[in-house]
């Protein structure tokens, strides 16, 4: 056995009792499951469900679709609507069959186009302006005095335009006016 006295003066100091550590362990845990808490909270509060979700897209499809209906309508619109041509201005003096008396008619002459067909119909009238001015001139002077005294000269304005129509490759023209008009006795 060891002898008392050798174990009282062992050079060797006697182990002090230190305090354990603390485990941070528990607090660790805490932390980690309250930002579970909180993210699981933020999910089911502010995520759509899936029907919310659906309806939102469903919404937004028909709004898209409709308006590239109305996008759809205005181009359409746009492209069928009706404008004024010039076909240009006449003077045309002549003597009516049945009569010694010298008249002259002079008016400005337009035509009525779809919007869709102003290039098409510029590039015939370019081309076709000497015969389509020469058939309006002789349907003026073809045409009866009563004819050219009409208040409204329907008769006038549609043997025009069918005249017109023929000469041009398609018919473009959809009617046709007059912007001046007068009939002068010489």
């Amino acid at each position: 056995m060891a002898d008392p006295a050798t174990t009282e003066n062992d050079p060797s100091p006697a182990p002090e009792e230190t305090p354990a550590p603390r485990s941070n362990t528990p607090m660790i845990a805490l932390f980690v499951g309250l930002i579970v808490v909180v993210e699981t909270g933020m999910f089911f509060f502010l995520v759509p469900s899936a029907e919310e979700v659906s309806a939102l897209a469903e919404a937004q499809l028909i709004q898209s679709v409709q308006e590239g209906e109305k996008e759809a309508e205005q181009i359409a619109s746009d492209k069928n609507r009706v404008e004024e041509f010039e076909l240009g201005a006449f003077g045309e003096t002549f003597s009516p069959i049945d009569t010694e008396r010298s008249f002259r008619v002079e008016l400005k002459l337009y035509g009525l186009i779809r919007a869709k067909n102003r290039d098409r119909m510029k590039e015939e009238f370019e081309h076709k302006q000497g015969r389509l001015r020469h058939a309006v001139r002789m349907k003026i002077r073809n045409s009866e005095l009563s004819e050219l005294q009409d208040n409204q000269l329907v008769l006038l304005e549609r043997r025009i335009l069918t005249t017109c129509n023929h000469l041009l490759d398609d018919d473009l023209l959809l009617g046709v006016g007059f912007n001046d008009y007068q009939l002068i006795e010489d």
